[in-house]
């Protein structure tokens, strides 16, 4: 990253509106002197940033000429491409109050831009964004792109359960405080970059604040959509499960701006819930796969003892490094005691119900004790992620100080 040599304002304005710009010699000069005339009939300081990604075209030159002539816009050149990478480098270094950003080709109308920083200006909010799939948008553009756009909404939707109806409208902003502490955690360095950001922080309990925009489709959009949309897809799995695993310190982040609340918890459980589910799948299909195998040769109840104790030990395992990120031997063994605990309750209940469907119709088929041992570990299930959440895998309260 190379900032322009020019003079530091004296002052740090209240707004920074970045535009990342790639080999946009023809829209550059246009869209930046719009975006300052409109910045000029709004009650803030402002800067213009642009941020350059590597151009090979007379975009870096034009760029420099627009800095040399306003006092109020700046260069933030880099050295490799990428929507995502321009944000991180020139939001980083920025000294704004709000972060802004927004395309090039300035699909959306301006006129939205006060709505978008005014809830982070009073603090209400701690992130803002454009969306064109609200019920009173405006949206111009051709039925690819909306079918695409809404698809991919939906899709984020049922798989991160995301809330915000827009991932990828460009125009957002961000209070500065707040991008000092996402900015280091998100991964993605293209156009990934956005969804990733807001669901960060939509599951770090922060408040995402939408502005209905009119939009209209820039026809000289250089977005290749199938590339852009695998990217998007890799991005959405890899973030799924650095969530799942609980490998992103959502509740630092809630902490450290004061948005720490009840939803963040429930956040935790339903990540806790989803990993527990996935290994308690894989567990049960292990456990009925070793039931049959062992039915060949042994009776129901040693069949069914044998094959739920070697699946307890290596389910304890995986929820205690999966489930509830813990990891090092500390506490190891008592975990697996405690484990071997439930596991009792859990063969009572498993024993119990092959006990009850002898004494009901006798010795059965193989296969209709293992649907009515599959229930029954289903309920087993529900009781260990219980125990294990509450009892073995509790982690011990933060210390209070008194004062006296």
């Amino acid at each position: 990253m190379v900032p322009d040599p020019r003079r530091t304002p004296r002052s740090a304005p209240v707004l920074d509106v970045v535009i990342p710009v790639f080999n946009e010699e023809k829209a550059l000069v246009a869209s930046v002197e719009t975006v300052r005339a409109h910045l000029r009939t709004l009650p803030f300081e402002h800067r213009i940033t642009i941020a350059d990604n590597a151009s090979t075209d007379a975009t870096s030159l034009l760029a420099r000429q627009l800095t040399h002539r306003y006092d109020d816009v700046r260069l933030v050149s880099l050295t490799e491409k990428g929507r995502g990478r321009a944000l991180k480098q020139a939001w980083s270094q920025s000294d704004a109050e709000v972060l802004v950003y927004m395309d090039v080709d300035l699909s959306t109308d301006l006129n939205a831009l006060l709505p978008l920083v005014a809830p982070l200006l009073s603090g209400h909010s701690d992130l803002a964004i454009g969306s064109r799939l609200a019920r009173t948008s405006r949206t111009t553009r051709g039925p690819r792109r909306e079918v695409i756009s809404r698809a991919y909404n939906v899709l984020l939707r049922g798989t991160l359960r995301a809330r915000f109806t827009d991932a990828q409208c460009g125009f957002k902003a961000i209070r500065r405080d707040v991008a000092a502490q996402l900015l280091p955690l998100i991964e993605d360095d293209e156009w990934f970059f956005d969804t990733e950001l807001l669901v960060v922080a939509e599951r770090a309990g922060l408040r995402i604040h939408e502005v209905p925009v009119d939009w209209v489709d820039d026809p000289d959009s250089r977005v290749d959509i199938v590339r852009t949309a695998a990217a998007d897809l890799r991005g959405m799995g890899r973030l799924g499960w650095a969530l799942v695993r609980g490998r992103i310190p959502l509740v630092d982040v809630a902490q450290a701006l004061g948005r720490a609340r009840a939803h963040s918890a429930r956040g935790r459980l339903g990540a806790q819930m989803v990993v527990f589910a996935l290994v308690g799948v894989l567990s049960t299909a292990a456990y009925a796969a070793l039931y049959v195998l062992l039915r060949g040769t042994l009776g129901a109840l040693e069949a069914n003892a044998l094959a739920l104790g070697l699946t307890a030990v290596a389910n304890t395992a995986a929820n205690r490094r999966f489930t509830f990120g813990l990891r090092g031997p500390g506490g190891a063994l008592r975990h697996q005691l405690q484990g071997l605990l439930v596991f009792g309750c859990g063969l009572a209940v498993t024993s119990g119900s092959i006990w009850a469907l002898h004494a009901i119709q006798g010795d059965g088929h193989p296969l209709v004790e293992v649907t009515v041992l599959t229930a029954a570990n289903l309920f087993v299930t529900a009781m260990r992620f219980v125990a294990m959440r509450t009892w073995i895998f509790r982690r011990p309260a933060p210390a209070s100080s008194v004062a006296g």
